[in-house]
């Protein structure tokens, strides 16, 4: 059910990344909410953007000194000196002053831009460690990375030459045009008049290449959502040999990417076809009437070569400028993609964890009250229906049913991964919205089915209990859990790396790897969720026995789906269709010939 409320919610994202962003007011808000990122280290942004100003001024007088050196040569006179030598060598003083400002510039974007981006990334990743469960049920994990890889390194470039370079070529092209207006006034309007038509064409290719170019870059991160996932269920690739079915889906994605891509290059080609044709028949035009200007002495030879010069620049700006505005607009699409990440409504703030605060003491009994629930992805199927039950402090309740009656459902409520819909939960006589999250979950620990193990060492994983507890309370933590032994028993002790999701651990191993994490967690409130399930015979009585210990004097709540192992619990839940339908002790339960009676046979049979 989740699963298929995810795969919509993705294709709805995907429907809205091909949408095409424009450059508007509402759009440079979402460019201008990533720029606060940059105010940090806004006087080296500054120091970057004054080397950029001055880096351009000088390549500017290039020109007017060239054309200077030409009018000397021929015998007139100049403002810079009376020999070629002065010109030249001031020529030279201006390419040193250009690559100072230079290498400023390039230095001080680079501070500003790796600082701010690191930021960007930390705030990003901290967001989606607050973000509630919701989130999650409504985005693939691909989609989610790439968000904080490939649209945060698109902003990156952006920030670190896309943008630097889009205003040093609007300073050329704005400072260009006034100096040549001076210079030649009558060259200038014939120069000018050519303007309209390149601005217009440049504009229909520039829509239909960042278009494309869009369309490619949504296409990439579909074919990383499908490496992502192929990877995470390699086992079950293989173990259904679906390797071939794998690479053709990705083959397929991929073919996509590259017809885009290659239809986004064509037109590409034909545009910077286009500018240069009309670019150099610009060039020829101009020095063609400059030429009959200089034969009438309006203009000497010199002005005619600065102007030329001038003409090369800021033609060489306009092209630019028109591939610069569509990454600064893909660069728009991608603040969006952040910032709707940023703006989500968070459950909890990580870095409360460090401050501190009154620990709430609680002492584990726990009571649903009416509780209703549908899941936020799917509120149109009710999950749960008026459940009420009561825990007492150090109880162990179980609860049973077939899958989908809400035996998850209720765990994950009282943990707080979403809330209830009618009804309340309370802990110690508290409703547990009253609490601060972070502080009670610290109360609850959890032993789930499917063991999650992070790639690091042993030790790591069951310091994730309780990140700081000593080398020697991981290891009376393991002894509890079963666990010491045979992390002893590889060569690398309790340093020994684990595997991403912890592969290189057997079932068993990998349980009491969680178990003892657990036990080093130490809560008042314990959940199981049928933590022996799927293991051989021995593991199995390793684990129960490291459970037994674990659960002494808790309050626990064990899922169960193996009804052997809870015979010994003070009550059982029987749940049907999101309603509790029987409760009472194996024995009471056992003799009414009802839904668990039912189950206890079901499993006699299959046994």
């Amino acid at each position: 059910m989740a699963d298929k409320d995810t795969h919509q919610a993705v294709d709805t994202i995907a429907d809205d990344k091909t949408k095409k962003v424009k450059l508007n007011k509402k759009s440079f808000q979402s460019l201008l909410g990533i720029y606060k990122f940059i105010v940090p280290y806004r006087w080296q942004f500054t120091i970057g953007i004054v080397s950029l100003v001055f880096s351009s001024l000088t390549l500017l007088t290039f020109p007017l000194a060239s054309g200077e050196l030409i009018d000397v040569a021929s015998g007139n006179t100049s403002w810079i000196g009376e020999s070629i030598d002065m010109i030249a060598l001031t020529l030279l003083g201006i390419f040193l002053i250009q690559s100072i400002f230079s290498f400023i510039r390039v230095y001080f974007f680079a501070q500003v831009n790796e600082k701010s981006m690191a930021d960007i990334r930390l705030t990003l990743y901290s967001k989606l460690m607050s973000l509630p469960m919701t989130f999650y049920d409504q985005h693939r994990t691909g989609e989610i990375i790439s968000r904080i890889t490939s649209d945060v390194s698109l902003l990156q470039n952006t920030f670190s030459t896309t943008l630097a370079e889009f205003l040093r070529q609007f300073a050329t092209l704005f400072i260009g045009i006034i100096v040549i207006s001076l210079m030649a006034p009558k060259l200038t309007a014939f120069m000018l008049a050519t303007f309209p038509v390149l601005v217009i064409l440049s504009i229909l290719f520039g829509r239909k290449i960042r278009e494309l170019s869009k369309n490619t870059q949504d296409q990439l991160a579909d074919t990383n959502v499908i490496v992502e996932e192929t990877l995470q269920a390699i086992q079950a690739v293989k173990s259904f040999t679906s390797e071939l079915f794998e690479i053709k889906k990705y083959n397929s994605a991929l073919t996509s990417v590259v017809s885009i891509a290659l239809k986004a290059a064509v037109y590409r080609g034909l545009f910077i076809s286009f500018v240069i044709f009309v670019l150099f028949g610009g060039i020829v035009a101009v020095i063609w009437y400059g030429a009959s200007l200089v034969e009438q002495g309006d203009i000497t030879i010199g002005e005619l070569i600065s102007f030329i010069l001038y003409t090369t620049l800021i033609g060489g700006s306009i092209a630019g400028l028109g591939d610069l505005y569509g990454q600064i607009q893909k660069a728009v699409g991608a603040s969006e993609r952040v910032l709707d990440i940023l703006n989500q409504q968070e459950e909890l703030d990580p870095t409360q964890y460090y401050k501190a605060k009154p620990d709430p003491v609680i002492q584990g009994s726990i009571a649903f009250k009416n509780v209703a629930f549908s899941y936020p992805t799917r509120n149109d199927v009710q999950v749960l229906t008026d459940i009420s039950f009561q825990i007492n402090k150090g109880e162990k309740i179980a609860l049973v049913g077939h899958s989908g009656a809400g035996k998850s459902t209720i765990t994950q409520l009282l943990l707080r991964y979403y809330d209830v819909d009618q009804g309340k939960i309370m802990v110690d006589g508290q409703n547990i919205s009253a609490y601060d999250l972070l502080e009670f979950r610290k109360h609850i620990g959890i032993v789930p089915q499917e063991v999650i193990l992070f790639g690091g060492s042993i030790k790591e994983n069951i310091m994730y209990g309780r990140p700081g507890a000593s080398l020697e309370e991981v290891r009376l933590a393991a002894q509890k859990a079963n666990a010491h032994d045979f992390i002893e028993g590889f060569p690398e002790g309790y340093h020994t790396k684990v595997g991403e999701r912890g592969v290189k651990l057997s079932g068993g191993q990998r349980q009491r790897v969680a178990i003892a994490r657990a036990i080093l967690k130490n809560p008042e409130i314990l959940i199981l969720d049928e933590a022996t399930s799927s293991l051989d015979a021995e593991s199995e009585h390793l684990v129960q026995q490291a459970l037994d210990r674990l659960m002494e004097n808790r309050t626990t709540i064990i899922i169960a789906h193996r009804l052997a192992t809870i015979k010994k619990v003070d009550r059982i839940y029987v749940l049907k269709g999101g309603e509790i339908v029987e409760q009472g002790t194996h024995e009471q339960l056992n003799t009414l010939q009802g839904d668990y009676s039912n189950l206890v046979k079901l499993q006699l049979q299959e046994d």
